[in-house]
Parts: C-alpha cells; sequence; structure tokens
C-alpha cells in the first residue's frame, strides 16, 4: 500500500484476518499507519516506489496522489497496480473525471473548464451570479474548493495554477449521499446501502447509514450510477461516489476516490463485510463480501481535531465508560484543529439513540 495515513491503518486488521501480508510505503516513520510500514519515502519519487514495488505482488493506495508517470512505470514493468493508472487518472483529475462522466451519460452538475477570469465571469453571469470553483487537482476535505461571486476571488488560483480551473453549478441540494461499491478485476460488483453524510467546514463529520428515507427509487438510482462508474472507468477495489441529492429530486455526481472512503468507515463494525476487507479480496481478486447491515441503524462521527492537552487514550476511561456501545477507532495522530485523529461508530434499532450516544462518545474527546 502506497500511503500510510488511517487508511492503511485500517487496513492492517483486515490482512492480519485474512493471513495477507501488507507492507505500506509510508511519509514519515511515525505514519498512522506505522506498525505496517515496510519504508519509509516519498511516493513521488520513481525510484522509492519502484523498489517498493519489487518486494510486493500487488500494489493498491492509501490516496490518489501517486503521479502518473510513476504509475504506468509499474504496469511497464509487469507490476500488478489496483486500481490501474487509466482509472485513477479520473480520480487526480476533476476536470478530466467531469469529462468521462459526460461521456458515460452519467448526471453531473453544469459545468466548465476555464482559463482566465473572463470565462468565470460568461458562466456566473449564467448561473445566477453565484458558482463552485475547484482546483483540478490535489483537494480533499474542503481543500481547493471555493464557492464565489465574482472572478477575483479565485485569481490566486488563476495566477498560481498555471492551468484551467473546474468550475460548477451551485448546486441546491437536500443532503449529501454516498455510495460505495467494489469492483474485482474478473468484473464482480457488490455494493452496500447508501448512506448520507453530514459535512461541517467542507469536511465529513458524520455519516448514516443507510441513509434515511432511502429504500426504493432513490437507493437503486445511487447504486446504478455507481456500478456504472465502476464499469466505465474500470475501477478495481473500493469506489466511493460522493452524490448531492438536489431540492428538485435529481441525484447528481459530486465527487470520486477510488480507494476505502471516509464514508465506508462506519463498514468495519457494521457491515458484514468492511470496506478493508472488501477493498483487499477486490485488488486480489478474491471473491467479494456480504454487504449487509449488521444493525437497523449505524452512525459514524469523526473525531476532528482531538483534546487540546493529553491524547485520545487519556479521554478512555470515560467514553469507554459512559458509552459502552461506542466502538472507538484511533488513528494514532497527534491532535491538532481540523485534523481526523479518529472516529467512533454505535450501532442499534434507534436511529436518534444512536446518533446521540455516537455523538456524545465523539465529544467526549474534545
Amino acid at each position: 500500500m502506497v500511503g500510510g495515513g488511517q487508511l492503511a491503518r485500517m487496513m492492517i486488521p483486515a490482512a492480519i484476518e485474512l493471513g495477507i501480508e501488507i507492507k505500506v510505503l509510508g511519509e514519515t516513520p511515525e505514519s498512522s499507519a506505522r506498525l505496517a510500514v515496510s519504508e519509509v519515502g516519498d511516493y513521488r519519487d520513481s525510484a522509492t516506489v519502484l523498489a517498493f514495488a519489487e518486494g510486493v505482488d500487488v500494489i493498491t493506495f492509501d490516496h490518489e496522489h501517486v503521479p502518473q508517470p510513476i504509475l504506468r512505470e509499474l504496469v511497464a514493468r509487469g507490476v500488478q497496480v489496483r486500481p490501474g493508472p487509466h482509472a485513477l487518472l479520473y480520480a487526480q483529475d476533476k476536470l478530466l473525471m467531469r469529462e468521462r462522466l459526460g461521456q458515460l451519460g452519467l448526471p453531473v452538475p453544469d459545468w466548465a473548464r476555464v482559463s482566465d477570469a473572463g470565462e468565470l465571469a460568461e458562466f456566473l453571469a449564467d448561473h445566477d451570479g453565484r458558482a463552485v470553483v475547484k482546483t483540478p487537482r490535489g483537494g480533499y476535505d474542503g481543500k481547493g474548493v471555493r464557492v464565489v461571486s465574482s472572478a477575483s476571488e479565485v485569481a490566486d488560483w488563476f495566477d498560481a495554477a498555471g492551468g484551467d480551473l473546474l468550475v460548477e453549478e451551485l448546486v441546491e441540494f437536500r443532503r449529501e449521499l454516498a455510495q460505495l461499491v467494489a469492483r474485482r478485476p474478473s468484473g464482480e460488483i457488490a455494493a452496500w446501502p447508501l448512506v448520507e453524510t453530514v459535512q461541517r467546514g467542507g469536511v465529513c463529520a458524520e455519516v448514516l447509514a443507510p441513509a434515511p428515507r432511502s429504500a426504493g427509487s432513490l437507493s437503486d438510482t445511487a447504486s446504478d450510477i455507481a456500478y456504472r462508474v465502476a464499469e466505465g472507468l474500470d475501477v478495481t477495489g473500493v469506489l466511493a461516489v460522493e452524490l448531492f441529492e438536489t431540492t428538485d429530486d435529481r441525484v447528481l455526481v459530486n465527487e470520486l476516490a477510488m480507494r476505502p472512503h471516509n464514508s465506508g468507515h462506519w463498514t468495519i463494525d457494521g457491515s458484514t463485510t468492511s470496506q478493508f476487507e472488501q477493498h483487499l479480496r477486490a485488488v486480489l481478486d478474491l471473491p467479494l463480501g456480504a454487504t449487509g447491515c449488521r444493525d437497523t441503524w449505524s452512525v459514524m462521527v469523526n473525531i476532528l481535531g482531538g483534546p487540546a492537552t493529553g491524547t485520545l487514550a487519556d479521554r478512555y476511561p470515560r467514553v469507554l465508560a459512559d458509552q459502552p456501545t461506542a466502538k472507538v477507532h484511533n488513528y494514532g495522530k497527534d491532535p491538532r484543529p481540523g485534523r481526523k485523529v479518529g472516529h467512533v461508530t454505535v450501532g442499534g434499532d434507534d436511529l436518534d439513540e444512536v446518533v446521540y450516544q455516537a455523538r456524545a462518545a465523539a465529544a467526549a474527546f474534545d
């Protein structure tokens, strides 16, 4: 696994249970996944990644940022790269993603490629004077995204980007949803229930599984979109399709992630097969596991920032005593404002009670 973040960390237990040896190329010796870090280096350095690949059978990823030339060199050398560079391309570049989804006939917000302030001003004039502008590469958790009413609000991006920006209509949505699927090279696909995600400050704060009021056509539409994305882009592994449910009853694709995703962390405790086990099965082309829910409801709440003093573990006596049904996942990161340092998941039959318990457990780590 290239990348030593919390996704790699949460892959370790699944690998152990399946008896799979997992090696991690971490950014630092203190990476979140340090228990499995076998090499430390820069994922942008070709020699480092190629040397790491010599000791493994399959390469997969904690993030989508490995440069395309390195990915293609791995493939040229006969390394199994899953998902492959031809698929990852569309998770790395939002402009290419929008173009490809359009070619596949999938529903997306109205958008345009803009290279200067004049083109952006024209788009704003055609969309009631407000729009969302995104940097094509590198943005996540609200970074690289701005809601603007004037081209001057992204003048620095035009100056720094040296290329085009993505501008989209400002979608009026009821809520945000996410559909996770996994696909193996042989073509088998498995989908988890559609979930509702709650964002705060551009960062995923909560996930409700399954999404309330989603049974029937909404769930069918979301899974159909995700299946078409997975097949159309030839994705291997877990795919997260982030969606808008609009006020005029449309379902639009917002973002894609070709790896385990924050919206799927609930599956560790709440699904028959976690997204991390499923990702390993998929990239190794093993039969996929069942994706049903263990509880009527599962709610995941991120621990953002962590305590101002001390560690998450310092809060264990209180949290574990007060919320015995909460499952705590500590990412082994130093607390820092806004940083994802862990999450909690609670399952049960009463949604209001489950939400309360999960929020209370997460809040106790502040």
